[in-house]
């Protein structure tokens, strides 16, 4: 029985779905600084340095948006070339949206609802998020396509994890309100562990075959799927 025709596209559209929320509170901070909107205590930092912010957002949303249809199995096998295109953009966006990342974490004012942990955090997934492409651009190099996939979707799911940290929030928020302290840390970290959990487990659950750059069988199926 052959599977439904819509089936492959379930993971990207679900990934473009999770990228939405970060994705318009980016645009909407990108308005706010062109717009030339109120300076608050909350914003300051933005409008001191809007550059980092402004290459954060860019970044981190075209990443996560063109990322997503990497994920889809038959346009890689019918159409690597612009699987590979894709591949050399998402490259430099990855980079950019960590690299601003870290560099606001290091140097903007931390937020006054941000605990004092959410700081190493940061740079702990960001680091690690620059880490993952650095080794996924190596083994496609060296022509290791399972090993490139599996880093590659580690870093997409560190990058991806603002969405997802908007679904950990989200019942907190409706029952206490805006969380803080202990409660924001535990619900952040959740956000990035999720990701890094079912890419971890989509990478698992075949381990009897993959595919090679040649095309041929040889170890971790899975991979060939992510």
């Amino acid at each position: 029985m052959s599977s439904s025709p819509t089936r492959p596209w379930l993971v990207p559209a679900g990934l473009v779905l999770l990228s939405a929320v970060p994705i318009l509170a980016g645009a909407a901070r990108v308005s706010e600084l062109a717009g030339g909107a109120e300076v608050t205590a909350d914003n300051a930092r933005f409008f001191d340095s809007p550059a980092p912010v402004l290459v954060h957002i860019v970044g981190a949303s075209l990443y996560c948006l063109l990322g997503a249809f990497q994920f889809h199995p038959g346009l890689r096998r019918r159409r690597p070339a612009l699987h590979r295109m894709a591949g050399r953009a998402l490259v430099p966006l990855g980079l950019a949206a960590a690299l601003s990342g870290l560099w606001m974490t290091l140097f903007y004012p931390r937020p006054p609802i941000d605990d004092v942990l959410l700081t190493p955090m940061r740079l702990f997934f960001g680091a690690a998020m620059v880490g993952c492409i650095v080794l996924g651009v190596a083994a496609i190099r060296r022509r290791d396509v399972a090993a490139h996939r599996a880093w590659m979707a580690r870093a997409y799911a560190i990058g991806l994890g603002a969405g997802t940290q908007v679904l950990t929030h989200l019942p907190w928020m409706v029952l206490a309100g805006q969380p803080t302290g202990t409660p924001r840390v535990v619900l952040m970290l959740a956000g990035w562990v999720i990701n890094l959990a079912v890419v971890e487990w989509a990478l698992r659950r075949r381990p009897t075959r993959s595919i090679r750059a040649t095309g041929r069988p040889s170890a971790p199926a899975a991979l060939a799927r992510l």
